[in-house]
C-alpha cells in the first residue's frame, strides 16, 4: 500500500520543528490546523498544550454510551539530529523516539473515523498529549479529564508506539501484563567534612562512601530481588571534589532505578533507603535522599492484547505480529492511563527498508530513523481498534 502523501508531508513537517517538554506552542497549533473542520469537539489543556478531541458516534443511542481513547504523545527530545534526513529537525531537538508518527498516524485516525461517524454506536476520544519524555504529561491530561471527556470514563485505551529497531520493519508487538518498566529516579547527596588529602582521619571522606553505595545497591539488585522478577539500578551521573589532594565537602550521584512489578517497585522504595542510610552511618557522613517517583509499571489488560493481536492479524497477517516473552526496559506515561481503564500499549517497527532491526539505532539515538511507510498502517489499525471495540461494547449494552 502506498502511503497517503499528506500523512507524509504532516510526518515531515512536524519532525522540522520538534519541542520539548509540557508546553508545545507550535506543535499544538499544527495540529489543530490539521484537526480544522472536522466534526470534533475540542478543548486545549491548562497545565499543558494538550488536545483532547472527542468525535462523537451518529449512532450513539441513549444511556451509558460506549467510548474508546486513542492516545498519542507529542514531545521531542533534547538531542541533536544527526540522520542526514532532508527533514531533519532545524532546532537543535529531535523527535528521536517516533513521536511525530505517533501524531500523524492518530490525525490519520481521527479523520478516517469522522468519515465514519454516522455507523459509529459510541464516542472516540482522541488523546494528543505533551510531555511523555520524564514530564509526565499523561497525568497531567488524567488530572484534568481527559478520560471522562466523553462524560463518562471511557472503556477501553490504546497506543501505538513506533520503534526504529529491534523488530523487522512493519512488524506490530504486544505483550500481556508488563509491557514496559517502572522507573524512578534517585538522587543521592553525601556530606561528609572536607580536608587535606594527607589526612583523611582529621576529616569526614564522602568519596568511600558514596563509591560504597553505588557497588552496595547493585548488590541489592541481586540479593533482594528474585531474579524472575528483576531491577535494574543504573547510576548515569557521578561527581565529587574538585583535585586530587583536596577531601570534598560532599558526593553525589543521580540514578534511575527500574522494575517490572508493583511488588518489587514497593520493595525499592522500602530498601534502597535503608541500604544507602547504613552506608552513610557505617563512614560516620550524612545521606540526604531525593527517591521521585516518576513511570509506574505499563502494564496490559490479557484481554485487551489478546483483542489487539487479533486485530492485528486479521488486518495484516500473522507474520505481521510479535508477541513478545519479555518486557522492554523503558518506561512510559501511558502507564497511567492503563492504570485508570483496561487497554494496550502496542509496538510497531519503523524500521527502514534494508535496515537490519539487530543493528539500527534505536530510538533516543541522534541517528535513530523511522520510516514513513508505517503511517497508513498505524492509522487502519486505530481505526479498527476503535470500530471493533465500540461494536462489541455496544452489543454488551
Amino acid at each position: 500500500m502506498t502511503t497517503r502523501p499528506e500523512l507524509v508531508d504532516l510526518r515531515r513537517t512536524l519532525h522540522r520543528d520538534p519541542e520539548v517538554g509540557l508546553h508545545l506552542p507550535r506543535t499544538q497549533k499544527t495540529l489543530l490546523d490539521a484537526l480544522e473542520g472536522l466534526p470534533l469537539e475540542i478543548t486545549t489543556g491548562g497545565s499543558l498544550t494538550s488536545i483532547t478531541a472527542l468525535l462523537r458516534g451518529g449512532r450513539r443511542g441513549e444511556g451509558d454510551v460506549p467510548a474508546v481513547l486513542l492516545r498519542a504523545d507529542m514531545d521531542g527530545l533534547p538531542v541533536r539530529e544527526e540522520t542526514g534526513v532532508e527533514y531533519a529537525s532545524t532546532t537543535g531537538t529531535m523527535h528521536a523516539c517516533g513521536h511525530d508518527l505517533h501524531m500523524t498516524m492518530l490525525v490519520g485516525a481521527v479523520r478516517d473515523l469522522c468519515e465514519r461517524r454516522e455507523d459509529l454506536p459510541g464516542d472516540v476520544v482522541f488523546m494528543f498529549q505533551p510531555g511523555e519524555e520524564g514530564h509526565d504529561g499523561a497525568g497531567h491530561m488524567i488530572r484534568e479529564g481527559v478520560l471522562e471527556a466523553s462524560g463518562r470514563r471511557v472503556d477501553a485505551a490504546y497506543a501505538v508506539h513506533v520503534w526504529s529497531a529491534l523488530e523487522p520493519g512493519g512488524t506490530f508487538a504486544t505483550k500481556p501484563g508488563a509491557m514496559m518498566a517502572a522507573s524512578h529516579r534517585l538522587q543521592v547527596k553525601v556530606v561528609g567534612q572536607g580536608g587535606h588529602g594527607s589526612t583523611p582521619h582529621r576529616g569526614k571522606d564522602p568519596v568511600p562512601a558514596l563509591a560504597e553505595m553505588v557497588t552496595a545497591l547493585q548488590v541489592l539488585v541481586t540479593r533482594r530481588f528474585d531474579v524472575f522478577d528483576p531491577v535494574v539500578i543504573t547510576v548515569g551521573s557521578l561527581h565529587a571534589g574538585t583535585t586530587c589532594n583536596v577531601i570534598p565537602e560532599f558526593g553525589e550521584f543521580d540514578a534511575t532505578v527500574r522494575s517490572f512489578s508493583h511488588e518489587a517497585e514497593e520493595r525499592l522504595f522500602d530498601l534502597v533507603p535503608q541500604v544507602l542510610r547504613g552506608v552513610a552511618d557505617s563512614h560516620g557522613v550524612e545521606v540526604e535522599i531525593d527517591f521521585e517517583r516518576q513511570y509506574p509499571v505499563t502494564v496490559n489488560d490479557d484481554a485487551e492484547t489478546h483483542f489487539v493481536a487479533e486485530v492485528v492479524e486479521d488486518l495484516f497477517g500473522p507474520e505481521r505480529h510479535s508477541r513478545w516473552r519479555n518486557p522492554l526496559g523503558g518506561a512510559e506515561d501511558f502507564s497511567r492511563v492503563l492504570e485508570e481503564v483496561p487497554g494496550a500499549f502496542i509496538g510497531l517497527s519503523a524500521v527502514p527498508e534494508g535496515g537490519n532491526p539487530a543493528t539500527a539505532p534505536f530510538n533516543h539515538s541522534a541517528y535513530a530513523t523511522f520510516d514513513d511507510s508505517v503511517l497508513d498502517d498505524g492509522v487502519r489499525l486505530f481505526v479498527e481498534l476503535a470500530t471493533r471495540r465500540l461494536a462489541a461494547l455496544d452489543a454488551d449494552r
